[in-house]
């Protein structure tokens, strides 16, 4: 148990430089961004593990050793209680007087038939013995069997975690509405598969995101989110379906989670020949509670020898635009008045290369800022009269490009809705373990251990009684059920009268009931 708790101890510092360190598997760009700032202590620290804390090896280590010693110490444990369930209930005490609860009186009944009350009423709570010495009875085995099933669902939910972790997998989409998603890995944005789950086993269901829809209050707090989609299941079956937050879909045994939402204006793009570049939704991303988005338009597919196209900008949900034109901003999510604000750039995307680009991030290196003449003294123009283009787009508006590089149309205002997929086998055994480690745990703590014994003697042509009861720590309960035992065998004769209930003794004073004085003894 020291070993245990040395252990969980070191496990928590060991656990501290993942909450002082960006983590890879949470946050890459923050790791990227601390190397860039600290380029000589990075590399040391990436090489000790510390931007991975919990995948790395001497974490692993620590946790191995901890489930070791807590699998040494449960079995020793199970032993000695499966010993202790098999053996008789300890043997009765010569002499009662030690014990602070306990009880004696003289009953007019022959001992054969108080025996019988005694048993009668022990049984059903207490495992009772008859010996020479008297009756033993123990209870509260449900203690400790409470605290090995407990220790051991930490083990259940241990080997579950670590089920899942080898047999999940982890998936995030965004889908468009009308657009259809497909269970295969070439239809994820990233896929994060556990290290024995093959993905060739996925479960070949699709489903269509038919609407989303959102509220908000008129000071822009958000109500409600609703991803409304069609699901076909392997066998061909069709449902309904209704992702909201917190309230997930499963399909395929993967749960399918509400996790973002935004805009995706659909554009159409033309070159300077006229020809179709590019056309399609394109995602913009929200930064802010009034849904202020960021996206890249990237066209490629230009003909002849023009310059690849890039439009970057943000997309404005309920736009006001300042009076000079120098900018606008979004006072709500809900689209009242939407409007893109973009930017030009004309040159070589570098998607000829082969090198994984984000979707989202225009890679300048090789494109040009296209400008246009400006109005002298207007917001933002350069020297020689030349300013950035700023292309104003609303719904259903077109704007020619300058320099003869085309055109793009906001053709539609389709939603979006980003999607979480998990699969994890391992969460029925973790809800069957998790919930046996609480009532194990309940009954560690609440099930009280208690020994009592009771000896009957003839006397008088009667029975004289002595009983005790003893507990593990403080048990309030316990004379209270001494008494209840010693109400079953009925009431203390007096001189052939009975009196009422008996009560228990409490410590350090003299007994309850007292049996009747005989020959050559006196009453105190």
């Amino acid at each position: 148990m020291r070993v245990a708790l040395m252990l969980l101890l070191l496990m928590a510092v060991a656990a501290l430089p993942g909450s002082f360190f960006p983590q890879t598997p949470q946050d890459p760009s923050a790791v990227a961004n601390y190397h860039d700032e600290h380029p000589a202590l990075a590399p040391w620290l990436e090489r000790l593990g510390f931007f991975d804390v919990f995948g790395s090896p001497w974490f692993a280590a620590i946790y191995l050793l901890l489930f070791t010693s807590l699998i040494g110490c449960i079995l020793p444990r199970v032993a000695v209680h499966w010993r202790a369930l098999r053996s008789q209930p300890p043997r009765v005490p010569r002499t009662f007087r030690r014990f602070p609860v306990r009880a004696e009186r003289h009953l007019a009944e022959a001992p054969d038939a108080v025996e019988r009350k005694v048993l009668a009423a022990l049984k059903g709570r207490y495992r009772a013995a008859v010996t020479d010495d008297g009756i033993t009875a123990e209870r509260g085995y449900l203690r400790e069997t409470g605290n090995i099933v407990f220790h051991l669902s930490l083990v259940g939910v241990l080997l579950a975690m670590a089920a899942g972790q080898l047999y999940s997998y982890r998936g995030q989409a965004l889908v468009v509405e009308g657009d259809a998603f497909a269970n295969s890995v070439v239809d994820y944005d990233s896929f994060e598969p556990g290290t024995f789950f093959d993905p060739g086993d996925l479960e070949p269901f699709t489903f269509t995101l038919e609407d989303f829809t959102s509220a908000f209050t008129l000071d822009a707090q958000a109500r409600d989110f609703a991803a409304h989609v069609s699901v076909t299941e392997p066998d061909g079956a069709v449902r309904e379906e209704t992702i909201k937050v917190n309230h997930p879909m499963n399909a395929g045994g993967a749960n399918v989670y509400l996790s973002g939402n935004g805009y995706a204006p659909e554009l159409t793009v033309r070159d300077g020949a006229g020809e179709v570049a590019f056309a399609g939704p394109v995602p913009f991303l929200p930064e802010d509670g009034v849904y202020t988005s960021r996206g890249v338009v990237k066209v490629p597919d230009v003909s002849g020898d023009q310059e690849q196209l890039g439009l970057t900008g943000a997309f404005l949900p309920t736009a006001v635009v300042e009076p000079d034109g120098s900018g606008a901003y979004s006072i709500h999510p809900q689209p009242e008045a939407p409007l893109m604000v973009l930017t030009l750039w004309a040159g070589d995307l570098g998607l000829d290369e082969g090198v994984p680009q984000n979707v989202y991030v225009l890679d300048s290196d090789d494109m040009r800022q296209v400008y246009e003449e400006a109005p002298d003294g207007s917001p933002g123009s350069a020297e020689g009269g030349q300013s950035p283009v700023t292309i104003f787009l609303a719904p259903g508006e077109t704007v020619e490009l300058p320099e003869g590089l085309g055109s793009v149309t906001f053709e539609s205002l389709p939603r979006f809705a980003a999607l979480d997929l998990r699969y994890d086998p391992s969460l029925p055994y973790l809800l069957t373990f998790a919930v046996t480690a609480m009532i194990g745990l309940f009954g560690s703590l609440f099930v009280p251990r208690r020994r009592l014994w009771v000896r009957l003697t003839q006397a008088d042509g009667g029975t004289d009684l002595a009983a005790a009861a003893l507990a593990r720590g403080d048990d309030p309960g316990l004379s209270r059920d001494l008494d209840r035992v010693l109400q079953a065998v009925g009431a203390e004769e007096h001189n052939g009268s009975t009196d009422g209930a008996p009560r228990a003794a409490a410590a350090g004073t003299t007994a309850a009931t007292r049996p009747r004085p005989g020959p050559g003894r006196t009453e105190e």
